[in-house]
């Protein structure tokens, strides 16, 4: 195959410039080791991007992987019993700085109603399937419909934490922000047309990461103007334009719900107390430090406390000019220090979804390497023409929910999947090769407390009492039901090193 001449300078400055990309370890890294053979030669032959390093993305804060002791509530006052210390190790990863915020899922809502036309009946089922339940702040015996009406998308709550949102809601939202943040990273090196993410996606031709990767001429309706084409926009007669493709290394990582164990670990912030390889002390809450010095962040009020949380009952905010929290329901992201990897709220503000399965019974006989309960292995559908198939508005499938509402299973313009019918299987995404693996967890089902559709949600809210800010408690909620007190937050594993830091004595 002959490779526009042109790609390889314009192609991989780019890259340099996009990913702020630096050299490290061999200087000669275009020589390939095995076969003497240059690497991304002007003239043609293997592309690859051979100085990649990955940014921590927009709104994310790093956090390095390591072990620790995962539960250990000192006082289990629910004499639950789900929580018994366990060693665990995670990988390293980014997480949000901060709960996702209204203003954040309103763009997410907005590109859902510019892409999918409300004049359509399954479009507006397709939205209607991402709005938030703002009823929850309904109460039998308390008036906040000031709060349905306004919550969500007055400016006056914009940076607050969105509620509302079902666990499966929010796995949607994660898929959507994957491929919004590849969407734009592909226009910006000259893969996607320019501007054409507003002005041409509609329906099932938008932008979708598996289509692409999978079938790249179905993404904005086969239109040829996506491929890239080098200096110019043209290619030379006879030769083929190229799409890009994981080796060029302008692919995200996915956007995802964090396990329950990286979001203790997380929440706890150990790394200040770290000491050589120990720790002194392990801290109850998110600001809990070994000498209180360190602190990210400042409060953007003077109050007493270091999260939002309820004092006692009828006591959500302190006193009339005297605020424990400054706040009543929820506060502002950011109203409160940071722990010691930069994260806020961690404890209070609102109870956080991860992606777990609820399990109480949680022992050493589990995995102790990246800890997680549910796995659930799909795999792409193919069609008669052996290419992915991309659903249409004709195509497009609904679950319906306990509740009563409809979930859209795969938008149009994505790939459709399928879960594995044999549970025993699973699959490379990429290959389509299937390999046999160990019998895969599965929560256990109690039938009148919980089952496989329930998922744990951490950390404490502006309704729960301080027991529950503790990150080592844990509770579930149905994941296709809504609260007032539970949001979320996102992940992303960080691929490559553990870290880019030496080891240091403090």
């Amino acid at each position: 195959m002959k490779i526009n001449k042109l790609l390889n300078f314009q192609l991989f400055a780019s890259f340099l410039l996009a990913a702020s990309l630096t050299s490290c370890g061999n200087s000669n890294n275009n020589v390939s080791t095995a076969t003497g053979w240059k690497i991304n030669d002007s003239k043609g032959g293997f592309q690859y991007n051979t100085k990649y390093v990955q940014k921590t993305p927009n709104g994310m804060v790093p956090v390095e992987g390591g072990t620790f002791t995962m539960g250990r509530v000192q006082d289990d006052i629910m004499a639950d019993w789900n929580n018994n210390p366990k060693q665990m190790y995670v990988q390293s990863f980014y997480m949000d700085e901060t709960e996702t915020t209204n203003i954040m899922y309103n763009e997410y809502l907005y590109w859902l109603s510019t892409v999918y036309p409300q004049n359509n009946e399954i479009y507006q089922e397709i939205y209607k399937s991402a709005l938030p339940d703002t009823t929850v702040w309904r109460s039998p015996s308390g008036f906040n419909e000031t709060l349905i009406m306004s919550y969500l998308r007055h400016p006056a709550y914009a940076n607050y934490p969105v509620v509302g949102v079902t666990w499966l809601q929010a796995t949607d939202y994660a898929k959507w922000r994957t491929d919004r943040v590849n969407e734009l990273k592909l226009e910006q090196a000259g893969f996607l047309k320019k501007d054409a993410k507003v002005s041409e996606a509609y329906g099932d031709a938008h932008f979708s990461t598996e289509a692409y990767l999978q079938n790249p001429e179905s993404v904005y309706g086969g239109n040829s103007d996506i491929v890239y084409k080098g200096k110019n926009n043209k290619s030379a007669e006879g030769e083929r334009n190229l799409y890009a493709s994981q080796n060029y290394g302008l692919f995200t990582a996915q956007y995802r719900l964090p396990t329950e164990a990286e979001w203790e670990y997380a929440a706890i912030g150990l790394v200040g107390n770290r000491e050589y390889n120990n720790y002194k002390g392990k801290g109850k809450y998110p600001w809990d430090k070994a000498n209180n010095k360190r602190k990210r962040g400042k409060p953007q009020v003077l109050n007493t406390k270091y999260a939002n949380y309820k004092q006692s009952r009828g006591d959500y905010g302190g006193i009339a000019g005297w605020s424990t929290d400054n706040g009543d329901i929820t506060t502002p992201v950011k109203s409160f220090p940071a722990n010691d990897f930069g994260l806020y709220d961690m404890a209070g503000n609102v109870a956080e979804w991860v992606a777990d399965i609820y399990d109480p019974r949680l022992d050493q006989e589990e995995a102790d390497f990246n800890f997680f309960k549910g796995n659930v292995y799909y795999k792409n559908q193919i069609g008669p023409d052996g290419k992915v198939v991309i659903v249409t508005d004709q195509t497009v499938k609904f679950d319906t929910l306990s509740t009563g509402k409809l979930r859209v299973r795969n938008l149009p313009g994505q790939v459709a999947q399928e879960e594995f019918d044999d549970s025993t299987l699973k699959t490379n995404p990429y290959t389509g090769i299937v390999n046999k693996v160990d019998q895969l967890p599965k929560a256990d089902k109690a039938a009148n407390l919980y089952d496989t559709k329930s998922r744990v949600i951490k950390g404490g809210s502006w309704k729960d009492r301080a027991y529950w800010l503790d990150p080592a408690t844990r509770r579930y909620y149905p994941e296709d039901q809504a609260s007032d007190y539970i949001g979320f937050r996102l992940v992303m594993t960080k691929v490559g090193p553990k870290s880019t830091k030496r080891k240091t004595k403090n």
